[in-house]
């Protein structure tokens, strides 16, 4: 039979073009991102943070370990899509974290995306200098 120690608890989280799978593993609170260590994979501290922030709310920040695999989109966008990934993991872990979870708004998916560029404009808004003559 399978231990308790065994299990895992698979999440999907997304934001703008990121995309990440995260499995969380009973363990000692260790983040692996992409086969790197938290520290190693994101350089600034807010991005850290973003991503400890489902632990911290659920006091599980030394309970579990989490193993990520990301890609898609910039490290904010990254970071946003980890974050997603792991509140939705604990909320399958534990179905008591869903209401600290849901309040603070990790378990609603980012719909932001990029506006598309229009003809005619620089980008999605920017239009090119206008003059009179």
């Amino acid at each position: 039979m399978a231990n308790k120690e065994n299990i895992v608890y698979y999440g999907t989280g997304r934001r703008k073009n990121a995309i990440a799978r995260v499995r969380i593993i009973e363990g000692t609170g260790k983040i692996t991102i992409n086969g790197k260590d938290i520290d190693e994979f994101f350089g600034m501290e807010t991005l850290k943070v973003i991503v400890r922030q489902p632990l911290t709310v659920t006091n599980t920040t030394n309970k579990y370990d989490v193993k990520v695999s990301v890609k898609g989109g910039g490290f904010t966008g990254q970071a946003g899509a980890i974050r997603h990934g792991i509140a939705r993991a604990l909320n399958e872990a534990n179905a008591e974290y869903r209401p600290a979870l849901k309040a603070n708004g990790f378990l609603t998916r980012d719909p932001r995306m990029k506006e598309r560029k229009k003809y005619g404009l620089k980008k999605a808004r920017k239009a090119p200098q206008f003059s009179k003559r």
